[in-house]
Formats: C-alpha cells, structure tokens, sequence
C-alpha cells in the first residue's frame, strides 16, 4: 500500500487531472473521467481515515519555497473529517450530475464537468494542507474554480451573480493573504500547531488585527452576515453546483478555516486575550437569528435553502468561537451531518424542478402525492435540520448546546434551541403543502412521475445516509472520536 502522505496527495492530484484530462480529451469521456476521479479520491481518503485515527503523522512535501516554508499536505482528524466529506459527496452528486445534464438539456458539459472536478480537488487541498500558504493557494484555487460554475448558464443575472461572487471572495482572499504574510513576518513560520501558535508573539492590539483579517478572509466563504450576500445570489447555479460546492465544499471551506485559524493557528489561550471570539460569536448568532427570519419569508425554494445554508454555517462558526471543547467537537460533527443533509435538499430542489418544473415552494401543492421518493427524502433531511433525535443533525445540535451551557454561555444555548424551532418554521411547511394540500382546484397538480432515475437514486442514498449517521453505532464512533481528537488536540484536554 502507498504511504499515507502520497495517498493524501493523490485524492488532492485526481480530480485536478480529470478536470485536464475533461478538458483535452473526447467529450464523450468527460463524466467517465469524473465517475473514475471521484472513487478515486473517496478510497485514498478513506485509506488515510486508519492512519489518522492511529494517531501517525501523515505529510507530503509538494514544493519547497524558501526556507522553513515549503507547500505541503498535512492531514488530522479535523482534515480527514472535511476531505472525506467531500469526495464521498463527490461520487452521489457525479450520479446525480448525469441526470440533471440530461434531464436540463444542460450545454457546455465539459466544461461544467471540468470545473467541478477541480472545485473538488481545490476543496481537498484546503482539507489537506499542512499550512497556512498552502491552505491559501487551495482556497483561492476553490474560488477561480468555482466561478464558471456560478455563471454557467450564461445568463445576465448569472453573470452578475458571478461579479458578486468574485467581489466577495476576491476581496476575502485579499484579507487572508495579508494576514498569512503578517504571520509569517511576526513567526517566521506557518505550519498548523494544535492550541496555536501565535501566543506571545505580539501585542495584543497587533493579534487583534491579526485575527480580524483572518476572519474577514474565511468568514466570507462561511457566509457570515454581512459578508453573505454572494450565497443567495449564487443559486443561480445548476442545482448540483449548489447542492455540492455550495452545501459541501465552498461554504465547509469557510467554516473549515474558522477552525483551523481559532484552534491551529491562534488557540485558544490567545484569543482569550482579546474579544475577537465574542464578537465572532455575536456576528454568528446575529446571522443564526436573522437568517431563519429572511428564510421564512422566501417563495423561491433554493433560495430558502441557500438562507438555511447561511444560518446553519454560523452554527458551526457559533462551537468553534464559545472556545469550548465540547462545543468545538458539536461543530466538527455538525459540519457533516449539514452536508448531508443539506445535500439531500438541494438534489430534492433539482429532483423537483426536473419532474414538474416548479421552483416556487407556493406551487408544491400535492407534489409529495405524485413524488413520493423525492419528498420522503426532502422531509427526513428537513427533520435532520431540526435536530430530530435518531437523525444525523440531532448529536451535533447536543453537543454545541452542552458547550455553550458548559461555557456559561446561556444565551448561545437559547439561540442554538430556539433557531431549532425556526428551522422547523421554514422547512416543515413545504413537508406540509406537498403532502397535504388545500382543498380546491390547486390542490390538484397534473399527475407527473419522479425525475429521472440518476436523480433520484444519489437523494435516496444520501436520506439513508442522514439516518445511519444517526443510528448507526459505528459511523457514530468514528464521528464522535475525530470530533473529540480536534477538540482534545485545541483544548489540550478530553472534552
């Protein structure tokens, strides 16, 4: 077997090599090469999860720069978490891709299938890096990769959807860049440290900027009100570009880099010296509250879900800034179960829209009549999203309230709790129309089947899977024990 390190590399190298080989090879081959891409990444993941979970060191050395700083692949559990979040995803939503393409009479696929392929890789080089620079160029890399996909469609309001998204990102991009050469300036070093490594360093009015840029540059992929606005504008999309890059890899990696700037590279004896964390706290459930609020006022369903993304990205932003450990280890699994069932809903929205043409949740009325599978899973993932006990989104919804209440935080608690409630408010009532419409004429939409099979299939399976995170014993064992190992690690305790 390869080592560990070179595994690493190689589920971080293929999908960049499909995105070439879509490119210059046959048009024909373009969803082959990503189908044999995605196993390809998901099972040298998977072979570096033993490795991580034995506590052994896994690096690879891509380049040196100058001394003492070179680009390098580093992974832990918190980066296995992220990257086989991403490449397991990857392979549902490759099935799920043909569908759509075919479904939507979608044009220039290679393009779109090449574009993706490499939004994977980059989102798994943010999971793998083993520094601050390298984590940079992939998160960049995540943004020049993602943009053909946000304008895809070619339209005018694509178009200005995809400035939006470059303003945003480019403009966080810039924030991070300065604050990963004002690190290197301060430490002469950028290598990811458990419990940080900034402590000391400098003043604490210097850390204070410090943090501040590095939170501006993440913050804007995770969404954070008001840097949000790309998110809602970015559903513009095809519906797997916002099931996969906007559920899973885009937005993870801005919730991804919050943890790793918190845990990795300040700590938190650092971040006690300032208020940074309480006002990132604050920002994050100022965003849980108001973005449930806007959601329950959109028609549009993707929309809907693109606000739902934003709040429940500030509930993992809301673990990480408590410095909690049993509240850092709640976002950690959060950070899954999400993507799992968010997931699920978008490939619901695109299902929807394939079978009866209707986006507008207003226009759902008697559709889980005539689409059964579909919306069985649409409302398994809805309940995931409630914290339903017995589904994946109910342990980390514990887990960041124990933290919050452990911290002495009352208010994160009822902020956590509450915004449960107004989950509900806004997914379950499309639960309600599709299944029980209003008597009258309305409430009896045209008999229509499931959309195709290459849909439906990869939204069925990622339901089961937002049930056997939450049921399973053994996927909940490895779930529990890498959350507890990144908090452990930040912490320098078990939580």
């Amino acid at each position: 077997m390869l080592p560990a390190g070179v595994l690493a590399g190689v589920a971080v190298a293929v999908p960049f090599l499909a995105a070439l080989l879509i490119v210059v090879g046959p048009k024909r081959l373009a969803e082959v090469w990503g189908y044999l891409a995605a196993a390809v990444a998901a099972v040298a993941a998977a072979m570096v999860l033993p490795v991580v979970r034995a506590g052994e060191a896994v690096e690879l050395r891509i380049m040196p720069l100058v001394p003492g700083l070179d680009l390098q692949l580093s992974v832990d559990a918190l980066g296995i978490t992220f990257g086989l979040l991403a490449a397991g995803l990857w392979i549902v939503t490759s099935v799920y891709t043909s569908g759509y393409v075919r479904a939507n009479n979608l044009k220039h696929r290679p393009r779109f299938f090449a574009a993706f392929a490499a939004s994977v890789g980059a989102a798994m080089g943010v999971a793998f890096a083993g520094n601050l620079l390298t984590f940079f160029v992939f998160y960049e890399l995540l943004t020049l990769a993602t943009y053909p996909l946000v304008v895809h469609k070619e339209t005018s309001y694509a178009y200005a959807a995809g400035r939006r998204y470059l303003v945003f990102s480019l403009g966080g991009g810039l924030a991070l860049l300065t604050a990963v050469a004002w690190t290197w300036n301060l430490t002469g070093s950028l290598d990811f440290v458990p419990g940080g490594f900034l402590q000391g360093t400098a003043s604490t009015a210097v850390l204070a900027a410090l943090f501040a840029l590095f939170v501006t540059g993440v913050a804007v992929k995770a969404a954070v009100m008001p840097l949000h606005a790309w998110l809602p504008a970015a559903m513009v999309a095809p519906t797997p570009v916002s099931a996969l890059l906007h559920a899973v890899a885009v937005v993870k990696a801005g919730v991804f880099g919050i943890m790793r700037v918190m845990g990795f590279t300040f700590g938190t004896e650092s971040l006690r010296g300032f208020n940074g964390a309480a006002i990132l706290a604050g920002l994050a459930m100022t965003t849980i509250v108001v973005g449930s609020l806007i959601a329950l006022r959109q028609d549009n369903l993707k929309r809907r879900l693109a606000y739902s993304t934003i709040v429940h990205l500030s509930y993992i932003v809301l673990g990480a800034a408590l410095l909690a450990p049993l509240a850092l280890a709640g976002s950690v699994m959060h950070m899954v179960n999400h993507g799992l069932a968010k997931i699920t809903l978008f490939f619901c929205a695109g299902a929807i829209y394939a079978a009866s043409g209707k986006e507008n949740i207003s226009e759902f009325s008697g559709l889980g009549r005539t689409m059964p599978w579909t919306f069985g899973a649409f409302t398994v993932a809805s309940l995931a999203l409630v914290g339903m006990p017995g589904l994946s989104g109910f342990v980390g919804k514990l887990f960041l309230a124990r933290g919050a209440v452990g911290a002495g935080e009352l208010t994160a608690a009822a902020v956590i709790l509450g915004a449960s409630l107004l989950t509900a408010a806004y997914l379950l009532p499309i639960v309600r129309i599709a299944y029980f419409p209003r008597p009258g004429p309305e409430a009896a939409p045209v008999a229509r089947r499931e959309a195709p099979v290459a849909m439906v299939i990869p939204l069925v399976v990622t339901a089961v899977l937002v049930v056997v995170f939450g049921l399973m014993p053994a996927v909940m064992d490895v779930q529990f024990g890498l959350a507890m190992d990144v908090a452990g690690w930040v912490f320098g305790v078990t939580p």
